[in-house]
């Protein structure tokens, strides 16, 4: 097997990643404009078409979703082969590859089921909020999957979380602590597009009313989920860095923070100013984010430490494999 493409490879997993993100964004544009059922109910054809005649700006909105998706997929199953072709067998890149590429294929089945069971538009049923948790859910392993590809390739070493005592313990839950308030900002956001109000004091009563739809009464809870889990990771990563302090871990740690601050006053103004589109796409562009940087803030701290090293560090030069 060659050994050249490996550092063409490492560059070819964080594009990805990043096209991804890109995707995510456009899929989000998609709910907030209520364009998810611009190709009416017809999967994968558009309106019974391969190229609509006409189209009305929201079929164009929706089509160039599903294209921008459908690349999305090539991409990951370029990563896949071209993982299988450049490392050995048993190599973590073929696992973070070949992962990537089935939850880049449960993404667009959950992305079809939305359309084929009619869960997009101005649809409130509590059949599209499963399907939007299941679906971020799934963005979020996918993003995971496609960022420890490249943390690999790019030299980060083998983790695992026995052994590591309160320290794994306390890194899981901050990952599931980042997907519960995700999730439940993903279904805030859906609520905000399809319950709209004109001010501020209209909306904080329409939360607190039992007249109000369920889709509208959980939006206060986003908030409180959020400060919840953000004071927890603050603290638990301030803790976990301290226990290995090493200058990758720290500088994600930094990261991290400066993110979660930036992504409170996001949802700060975003409430104040009644979710505009275009603050949606940036409060969940920083969620991304924060996303992969405890993803690879985890991976580091729990790494196997490096026999030739004598304080265990990530490089993110290319590394070859052995075969």
């Amino acid at each position: 097997m060659p050994t050249r493409p490996v550092s063409a490879f490492s560059r070819y997993a964080w594009l990805v990643l990043g096209y991804n993100l890109l995707v995510i964004l456009w899929g989000a544009f998609v709910r907030a404009t209520g364009s998810g059922a611009g190709c009416g109910k017809h999967w994968p054809l558009c309106n019974g078409e391969v190229v609509p005649v006409s189209p009305a700006m929201e079929t164009l909105i929706e089509l160039a979703h599903r294209i921008t998706s459908g690349l999305a997929g090539v991409l990951v199953m370029g990563l896949f082969f071209w993982a299988f072709r450049a490392y050995a067998k048993g190599s973590l890149v073929r696992l973070g590859a070949t992962l990537s590429l089935v939850f880049v294929i449960t993404e667009g089945l959950l992305g079809a089921a939305l359309v084929l069971f009619e869960w997009v538009g101005e649809d409130a049923s509590l059949g599209r909020v499963i399907s939007i948790a299941l679906h971020l859910n799934n963005t979020f392993i996918l993003v995971a999957m496609l960022t420890l590809t490249a943390w690999w390739a790019s030299g980060g070493r083998a983790f695992r979380f026995k052994g590591h005592g309160r320290s794994g313990w306390l890194a899981a839950l901050g990952l599931i602590a980042l997907l519960v308030v995700s999730t439940a900002g993903a279904i805030t956001a859906l609520g905000d597009t399809l319950f709209k109000v004109d001010t501020l004091a209209e909306g904080l009563q329409r939360d607190f009313s039992s007249a109000a739809h369920f889709l509208e009464r959980l939006r206060i809870w986003h908030p409180v989920l959020a400060l919840v889990s953000w004071v927890f990771l603050f603290t638990s990563t301030r803790y976990l860095s301290s226990l290995r302090p090493t200058p990758v871990i720290h500088r994600l740690q930094i990261a991290l923070m400066g993110l979660l601050f930036s992504q409170v006053l996001l949802g700060l103004v975003n409430v104040y100013l009644l979710a505009p589109v275009w603050l949606q796409l940036l409060h969940l562009l920083v969620a991304d984010l924060i996303w992969i940087i405890m993803v690879l803030f985890t991976a580091a701290l729990l790494a196997e430490p490096d026999p030739g090293l004598s304080q265990p560090a990530l490089t993110l030069a290319p590394s070859t494999p052995s075969f």
